[in-house]
């Protein structure tokens, strides 16, 4: 079968998951400084993804040939809602930026574009796995300069510089990610120029706009 998108958040109206009540308390495991009429999701409440279709139409309406898959990790494409492209892995970049994570691509076209998501229930984070070159991505707090905090699909296994929170704004039908190594949320760098421009990074104090902000879609086989 073709691959396929499906917007994760029209798939809330078709599962039994809800984003939970806003001024929900927080629990143990998640961070108590989360933004207004933002609430973190687990990995119980990330629906399964369905697995038909054409990747580069649009996405299907809730119900379209959703079905759940519990026990396998969720595969996504992540689209920037700054820019409306499609995050992808570069693994062919020379090092020190080899797998960096950039919001290029106009559509899905292939693993460069794909991710598994990876829920820990003991540590109560997310991680997020490339598809492209079978590395979780990483937040590289120690390089400088510009590309401090950038994202990158470089380990091979997950510790605290592949952990993530995710949270969803069911007014904005927007997703963000938060690293719980600086705890900063994922931006997307759109006035960057040269091998950087679009580049994630994790680098913002909080979710201030589109830049931070991101669609969600299940990929299918």
């Amino acid at each position: 079968m073709t691959p396929v998108l499906l917007s994760l958040s029209a798939l809330l109206a078709a599962s039994a998951w809800a984003a939970p009540a806003a001024g929900a308390a927080p629990q143990a495991d998640r961070p108590t400084a989360v933004p207004s009429g933002w609430e973190a999701v687990d990995g119980t409440e990330l629906p399964g993804i369905a697995q038909h279709t054409d990747a580069r139409q649009a996405p299907f309406a809730a119900g379209d040939g959703v079905s759940t898959t519990a026990e396998e990790p969720d595969l996504l494409a992540v689209q920037s809602v700054r820019n409306g492209k499609y995050v992808a892995t570069e693994k062919t970049y020379p090092a020190p930026n080899t797998g960096v994570l950039r919001a290029r691509s106009a559509e899905y076209a292939g693993s460069w574009e794909g991710f598994a998501m990876e829920w820990d229930e003991t540590a109560g984070t997310f991680a997020l796995k490339s598809l492209a070159n079978d590395r979780y991505v990483a937040v590289e707090k120690n390089f400088t300069g510009s590309a401090q905090n950038v994202l990158r699909a470089r380990s091979t296994s997950v510790g605290g510089w592949e952990r993530f929170f995710l949270y969803y704004n069911e007014d904005l039908d927007r997703w963000a990610l938060q690293s719980t190594l600086n705890g900063l949320f994922v931006a997307m760098e759109n006035s960057y120029s040269g091998s950087l421009q679009y580049a994630l990074r994790a680098r913002s104090a909080t979710i201030s706009g589109s830049w931070e902000e991101f669609n969600l879609y299940g990929l299918g086989a």
